[in-house]
């Protein structure tokens, strides 16, 4: 992509030169701080900052620390950008501004800023945006937690572009988005495929004259394979997403941080159940990827018999109707989502198991999806980078896009990565749970 043609030196450290005709404006000639209490409680719809977006929390997924009442929250409108101001000393993960599409109310801790001229809203929103890409709030603050203010942001120097500039940039953006969102789902639709053509086949199976039902325990062996932990040697810890999505990695860790867990060595083609979530889906076959890694005694290992069962079937299996009422008929507690899983009665309920061959056309379907499942996070996570370095780009100017012919594009793509970032904020959930 082209640069413009000149530069000047912002005066700004982290921001650098700015095309020649731009301005630095102070925060308060772009924004005013908005504190309007729901006083009475008058709005109930409660708005959530997920990863980037404003999205609207569903009753069932209200609880937690949820307030008595919610006349303490703030209402906030359509065009508002949020910001969430707290905790920026331990927390540098975490998407901080996100607009506001639909009328609601919000915590108070957060900021809400109503743009002067609500014209360029969504530029106004792209530029922090881009700016919280580029972790530029970490450098503001105070306090022992360094939570951010209205005094912050009413100083913090902007780069402003001319007007038709500005929608020019908020229409590129938008459009690119919407691109970028339409290919990820794309791509997970294909999974979504695969996955519905592993149910029908693995629901068949379980139905055939053939199979039959067997204990777990007899069919399958718990593997605790001790790893004789040495403190100078570097482990890497796996965790489980629910919802069927597979292992994720931990942060490798020396044997003398990794805490008074007993943990213990997985293997290519093992079973593992989350002893947290598996009644919410939290149940992977390791793949060739996770081999030698360590799982905490938190995380029950099974595998099949040879000649018997194949493991990745039984994922198959336990991602079924009746897979899953099992799982959380030994699922038992009451510390919400948290529900531990009991091995011990888990291997005496009786399982089906079809002939061997049925077996493995569903472990293949199994595999398949496994390796299409980590290509597409593959592919998402570099579309992803390449999404946030044209934003902070974009709207800094080192890009220049005032030339670009924009074709008509359908703007509700750029709803569909909502989902998904639900879905994330519910794998930080559980790994901090898992931890």
């Amino acid at each position: 992509m082209q640069a413009y043609p000149r530069y000047k030196d912002s005066g700004i450290p982290w921001l650098g030169c700015i095309p020649e005709h731009w301005d630095i404006k102070p925060g308060f000639s772009v924004f005013r701080e908005k504190q309007v209490k729901n006083k009475d409680a008058v709005e109930n719809r409660v708005l959530s900052l997920s990863y980037g977006k404003i999205i609207i929390k569903p009753e069932e997924k209200l609880r937690g620390l949820v307030p008595e009442s919610f006349e303490t929250y703030q209402i906030v409108d359509r065009g508002d950008i949020i910001i969430r101001s707290t905790d920026m000393q331990n927390d540098h993960t975490s998407l901080r501004t996100g607009i506001v599409n639909n009328k609601g109310i919000i915590t108070s801790a957060y900021i809400c800023l109503h743009s002067i001229d609500m014209k360029f809203c969504n530029y106004n929103h792209w530029l922090l945006h881009g700016l919280d890409l580029m972790k530029v709030f970490y450098g503001l603050g105070s306090g022992l937690r360094q939570n951010l203010s209205w005094i912050d942001f009413k100083r913090l120097p902007l780069p402003i572009p001319s007007q038709d500039e500005q929608i020019q940039i908020s229409r590129y953006l938008d459009w690119q988005t919407s691109k970028i969102n339409k290919f990820i789902k794309t791509k997970k639709k294909l999974l979504e495929l695969l996955c519905e053509k592993r149910c029908v086949i693995t629901d068949n199976a379980i139905r055939l004259p053939e199979t039959q039902h067997i204990r777990l325990g007899i069919v399958t062996r718990q593997m605790e394979r001790s790893i004789g932990r040495r403190n100078d040697e570097v482990y890497t810890p796996i965790g489980l997403y629910n919802r069927g999505r597979g292992i994720f990695h931990k942060q490798p860790t020396k044997g003398s941080e990794l805490g008074g867990s007993t943990f213990y060595e997985v293997k290519e083609n093992d079973l593992v159940f989350s002893g947290q979530f598996a009644w919410e889906g939290a149940v992977a076959i390791a793949s060739i990827n996770d081999d030698g890694c360590i799982a905490s005694h938190r995380y029950p290992i099974f595998r099949g018999k040879e000649g018997i069962v194949d493991s990745a079937y039984l994922l198959a299996f336990f991602r079924t109707d009746l897979g899953d009422i099992i799982l959380n008929h030994h699922s038992r507690g009451a510390a919400g989502r948290n529900r531990p899983l009991n091995p011990r009665t888990l291997i005496k309920e009786k399982i089906p198991i079809p002939p061997l061959l049925v077996q493995k056309d569903i472990a293949d379907i199994v595999r398949q999806e496994i390796a299409l499942r980590q290509e597409i996070a593959k592919e998402e996570k570099l579309i992803r980078e390449y999404r946030d370095r044209l934003i902070s780009d974009v709207v800094t100017g080192k890009v220049d896009v005032r030339s670009v012919k924009i074709p008509d594009f359908d703007s509700v793509e750029m709803e569909q990565e909502v989902e998904g970032d639900e879905e994330a904020e519910d794998e930080l959930i559980t790994e901090s749970i898992e931890e």
